[in-house]
């Protein structure tokens, strides 16, 4: 929830500069902060269901931790935990982008709107662009993260910091953030399309098609600037504190 409050503005901007209407169409620089309230409450359930399931992943495979089969290990617990987590994320995703395009409108009002237009699969709009961004995310984000850890920590002769865990953390999540900035414009053009329209029925390649076409490989890397920016030092801050908690409890 840190995160995602006080790096929020980064997330609006990003979502307006990948908006088909534009930037300044989209509402600029004003209203930065339209939709929090959506990102603040589907924050913590989001967070929580997906280390539930990415460490209960990780501990059924316990045994293959640490041979060369770690890294899949990962990536599977990752994407169980991310198509899990969305469930959650979806819905007040697209009640954010929505209000983040449209900062005339409150996120109540947003919501009752779709609700109103498109019934509740309306909220769900997107949910398997999403998965199909959220996956290939994790599979580079957190074996990196992981591997990154184990390093540091081997060179370190068995012994991490919680703050380097952040800057490995850090680095995951950027790499991760920029190769799959194409995946999340095409995530966001899904959501934020009219209903009954054929962006709107959440075709992932075709949408991305359409994307190069118009735009050309900039518009496939729209708001890569503030999407890297937002991951690496949510990154930092999330998985820093993450691993501080976790060494805590247990």
């Amino acid at each position: 929830m840190c995160v995602d409050l006080t790096l929020f503005p980064l997330d609006t901007i990003k979502t307006r500069l990948q908006s088909q209407q534009g930037f300044y169409k989209a509402g600029g620089f004003r209203g930065i902060y339209a939709g929090v309230p959506s990102a603040a409450i589907g924050s913590f359930p989001n967070a929580a269901v997906f280390f539930v399931t990415y460490e209960s992943t990780k501990s059924l495979f316990t045994g293959y931790s640490a041979t060369n089969l770690a890294p899949i290990t990962h990536m599977l617990a990752a994407s169980l935990g991310e198509i899990v987590a969305c469930l959650i994320r979806v819905p007040t995703e697209v009640v954010k982008q929505r209000t983040q395009a449209n900062p005339s409108l409150n996120t109540y009002r947003v919501l009752l709107n779709t609700l109103h237009e498109e019934g509740f699969r309306g909220l769900y709009r997107g949910y398997g662009s999403t998965v199909l961004r959220e996956i290939p995310f994790s599979l580079v984000q957190f074996p990196l993260w992981e591997y990154l850890k184990a390093v540091w920590w081997g060179r370190q002769g068995g012994r991490l910091d919680s703050w380097q865990a952040a800057v490995c953390g850090a680095l995951a999540g950027g790499v991760a953030a920029f190769v799959t900035t194409p995946l999340d414009v095409a995530k966001t053009w899904i959501m934020l399309a009219k209903a009954g329209t054929s962006t709107a029925s959440g075709n992932i390649s075709t949408v991305l098609y359409e994307v190069w076409r118009s735009r050309g490989i900039p518009g496939l890397f729209a708001g890569s600037i503030p999407r890297v920016t937002f991951i690496s030092m949510g990154g930092f801050i999330f998985l820093g504190a993450y691993e501080k908690v976790r060494r805590t409890l247990l």
